[in-house]
């Protein structure tokens, strides 16, 4: 994690498959906006509206994250999603379709935000696809309360990762000395993203899905907050080799982690 986070400049960002957003879709969007604003310092601003209600979460002036209103019929699990880079979408949103993937929305442009896709691997886990324009800045990154890694609990990363191999181009490091199935997805030579393989511990309700990491300055401090603005905590904090580590949920259920730097 903390590899990708150094080298990742401007370009870099930009590189297709690597994730350059990370969107929620809540069903209560000024509850969700109060409970990350307290917890990370975001600061909101009206955002596209062509899948309805969003905003654009900025901190320091600069977007980190995107939140979204879903429709009061739509029971899908709340979740943070993933937004790949590609230099074409449409072609992306093909290749997924080749490849045993489904694409669930567009592709579709997204105002002066560039054009977009939600798709989902033949597992089922749903992830974005983002073609920027090349005048909009990425999105902050480094420091506490921006996204810092994005990781996919799946059954086994060894069949799912030939799918993202032949969308995105990725090359694979398997990393043995975890000592469970865990699979770096590299760009340029360069970690972007994990693969985790859990079997049977994924929920039942649930099947595979992304994860969002966000840094924090303090772990302890964060899971605090999290209780105290109604989320909860569902792995408590341990230490790792990036870092002391937490998984947590906000209100509405959606699941991320926070990791703080242990530099």
């Amino acid at each position: 994690m903390t590899e990708a986070r150094e080298s990742a400049g401007p370009q870099a960002l930009r590189a297709p498959g690597t994730p350059c957003w990370v969107s929620l879709m809540a069903h209560r969007l000024t509850a969700t906006e109060e409970f990350y604003g307290e917890l990370f310092g975001w600061e909101f601003r009206p955002g596209p509206q062509q899948l309805g209600p969003y905003v654009r979460a900025l901190l320091d002036g600069r977007e980190v994250a995107g939140m979204g209103q879903l429709p009061p019929e739509n029971r899908l699990p709340i979740a943070w999603t993933p937004y790949l880079a590609s230099a074409d979408v449409d072609r992306t949103a093909e290749a997924v379709r080749l490849c045993g993937g489904t694409v669930a929305v567009g592709p579709l442009d997204a105002a002066e935000a560039g054009r977009l896709a939600i798709a989902a691997d033949p597992s089922g886990a749903v992830f974005g696809i983002w073609q920027a324009p090349a005048h909009l800045a990425p999105a902050i990154t480094g420091v506490p309360g921006t996204p810092v890694w994005n990781e996919l609990l799946t059954f086994e990363t060894e069949s799912v990762a030939k799918f993202y191999v032949s969308v995105f181009g990725y090359e694979t490091e398997p990393v043995v000395s975890a000592g469970f199935d865990y699979m770096t997805l590299c760009v340029g030579g360069r970690p972007v993203a994990g693969l985790h393989g859990v079997g049977h511990g994924l929920p039942r309700d649930r099947g595979p899905y992304w994860g969002t990491y966000f840094e924090v300055a303090d772990t302890a401090e964060t899971l605090r907050q999290v209780t105290v603005l109604g989320g909860r905590i569902v792995r408590t904090a341990h230490d790792s080799a990036h870092g002391r580590v937490a998984t947590v949920a906000d209100p509405e259920g959606a699941v991320f982690s926070v990791i703080q730097d242990p530099r």
